[in-house]
C-alpha cells in the first residue's frame, strides 16, 4: 500500500523520477517529526544530505513542488458543493540568520525575510483540503517608506494585487461545477477586488474596514447597515487568541444590500462601475470584562435574503481562523524560520515542501472532528496505530481492529501533553505535532521488535 505522501505527491513532475521519489521521502520524514531539525527528521546522514541536495537543486522549483499537492487538492475539492478559498499573508523572518542571501525588509527595520500569501481550500464544514495557491516575494529595500504614496499607484503595482491574483488562480484551480467563496480579512477590502470579473460560482466574503460611499440615502456603508433592524442573535464559538481563552460570544446580526461607489481618489473614476454587494454587521452584545467585543462588517457577493443566509456567511468567515493556524503550523510547528539555509531560493524550496507537511497536520486535526468514527488505518500505518495502542494501554498485544480516527488522534495528542479531561474539548494541532514526534520513535522501535527473529532457546 502506498504511503500517504506517495498518494499526495503522485502527480509530481520535477523532471527526474529520482527527484520525484526524493520529494516523497523528504515529506514523509518531515511530517513524521515536524518539530525536529532536518538531520533529526531524516535519521541518517544519507537522507539528510539528500534533503539538502534536493533543496539546492536548480532543477527543482517551488512551483513544481506545490503543483502536485495542488492537483491532489483539486481532486479532493471535487467531492464538495461549496469550497472556501481562505487567503492571508504572513512574514517569514530570518533576521536571526544574517548570512542568508536574497532576503529583504519586512514590516520594520529589525525584520528581514520574505512575504508569503497563501490560499487554503476549506470545506463548508471547516476541514482544510489543501493549498490552492501561494505567492512568495522579497521586498526591495527601495520600497521601504513609500506606503504613504499608495493612493497614487495602481493596484497592479502594489502588494494589494496579491488578493486579486489569488482569487483568479483559486477559481481556476477549483472545478467549474464547485462554488468557490474567497474569504479574507480587512486587508482585502480593496475596490478592485470587488470589481474584478469573476467566473460563475465564484463569490467574495471580505471583512470590510473602509467606510465606503454607497449609492443610497445613507451615503456610507456603516450607516446603511446600522439603520437596519437586528435580524437575530447567534452564539459564535470564538477561538483562543492573543493569550485569551476560547469562549462563546452572543452576537447580533444585521444585513442589507448596498451599491458601493468607486473611490473618489481613483484616476479615471468616471469610467469605473459601482458594485452591488450585501453587507452583514456582526456585533457582540456582552463581551467578558477586558475583552474587545467582536465587530465584523462582512461584505459579500453571496445572496443574503434571510437570517439563515447571513449566519451561513458568519460561519464561513469564522473559518478564516484556519489560514492563521496554517501559517502558525508552518512557523511554530515546522520551525521554518529556524532553517539555516544559505539563500532565498533554498528557503523557497523548503517552504514549498513544508507547506504540504503543515497542511497534513492541520487536516488531521480537523478531519478527526468531522469524521470521528472512521477507522484510523485510513490515516495511520498498521505499525503506527498498533504501537500507539500498546503504548497508551501499557500492553504488549494490540486489539485486532483499528480504533476510530478520533480516538487515535486523541492518543497521539496525549503523547504530546494533551490531558483529555472532560472540559478540555478536542486536541489542538500543537499537541498533535508534539505527539507525532514521539509516535515516530515508538513506532520505529515497535517495527524493529516485531520483525526481529526470535532468539534460540
Amino acid at each position: 500500500m502506498q504511503s500517504w505522501a506517495a498518494q499526495e505527491l503522485q502527480y509530481a513532475q520535477l523532471g527526474d523520477a529520482r527527484l520525484n521519489r526524493r520529494l516523497v521521502c523528504v515529506v514523509e520524514d518531515l511530517a513524521a517529526q515536524p518539530t525536529a531539525s532536518v538531520p533529526q527528521a531524516s535519521g541518517t546522514w544519507a537522507a539528510t544530505k539528500g534533503c539538502y541536495r534536493f533543496w539546492d537543486s536548480e532543477k527543482v522549483t517551488p512551483a513544481g513542488i506545490r503543483a502536485s499537492h495542488t492537483r491532489t487538492t483539486r481532486a479532493r475539492v471535487r467531492g464538495h458543493r461549496v469550497v472556501l478559498s481562505v487567503q492571508d499573508t504572513t512574514n517569514l523572518d530570518f533576521a536571526a540568520h544574517p548570512a542568508a542571501q536574497g532576503l529583504g525588509p519586512l514590516d520594520n527595520a529589525h525584520q528581514r525575510g520574505m512575504k508569503v500569501h497563501s490560499s487554503l481550500a476549506v470545506s463548508a464544514e471547516g476541514v482544510p483540503l489543501g493549498l490552492l495557491h501561494q505567492e512568495v516575494w522579497v521586498r526591495e529595500p527601495a520600497t521601504v517608506g513609500i506606503r504613504h504614496q499608495r493612493r497614487k499607484r495602481a493596484t497592479k503595482d502594489k502588494e494589494s494585487q496579491r488578493w486579486l491574483t489569488a482569487l483568479m488562480v483559486s477559481q481556476d484551480v477549483v472545478p467549474a461545477d464547485v462554488q468557490v467563496v474567497t474569504v479574507a480579512d480587512s486587508e482585502a477590502d480593496v475596490y478592485d477586488l470587488f470589481a474584478l470579473p469573476r467566473r460563475p460560482g465564484s463569490d467574495l466574503l471580505i471583512r470590510g474596514t473602509h467606510n465606503r460611499r454607497v449609492d443610497d440615502t445613507a451615503k456610507y456603508i456603516w450607516t446603511a447597515v446600522r439603520q437596519r433592524p437586528v435580524a437575530g442573535q447567534y452564539v459564535l464559538q470564538v477561538h483562543r487568541k492573543n493569550g485569551q481563552p476560547a469562549r462563546q460570544a452572543t452576537i447580533t446580526v444585521r444585513y442589507t444590500s448596498v451599491t458601493i461607489l468607486p473611490p473618489r481618489n481613483r484616476p479615471q473614476r468616471a469610467h469605473l462601475q459601482p458594485v452591488r454587494l450585501q453587507v452583514i454587521l456582526v456585533e457582540e452584545t456582552a463581551p467578558p470584562p477586558g475583552v474587545t467585543p467582536i465587530c465584523w462588517l462582512l461584505v459579500t457577493s453571496l445572496p443574503v435574503e434571510s437570517l439563515d443566509d447571513a449566519l451561513r456567511c458568519v460561519r464561513y468567515y469564522s473559518y478564516r481562523w484556519l489560514i492563521e493556524r496554517y501559517h502558525y503550523v508552518l512557523k511554530s510547528g515546522c520551525r521554518l524560520e529556524e532553517l539555516q539555509l544559505q539563500n532565498a531560493q533554498r528557503i523557497q524550496r523548503a517552504l514549498a515542501t513544508y507547506c504540504i507537511v503543515a497542511w497534513r497536520l492541520l487536516w488531521l486535526t480537523y478531519e478527526a472532528r468531522r469524521q470521528p468514527k472512521i477507522p484510523c488505518d485510513t490515516v495511520l500505518e498498521p505499525h503506527e496505530w498498533q504501537s500507539l495502542y500498546c503504548t497508551i494501554h501499557r500492553v504488549s498485544v494490540p486489539v485486532g481492529e483499528p480504533p476510530t480516527l478520533r480516538q487515535a488522534v486523541r492518543w497521539i495528542a496525549q503523547l504530546g501533553g494533551f490531558l483529555g479531561r472532560t472540559h478540555d474539548g478536542e486536541p489542538g494541532v500543537k499537541t498533535i505535532w508534539q505527539g507525532l514526534r514521539r509516535l515516530h520513535d515508538i513506532a520505529a522501535t515497535w517495527q524493529l521488535v516485531q520483525t526481529a527473529p526470535a532468539s534460540s532457546p
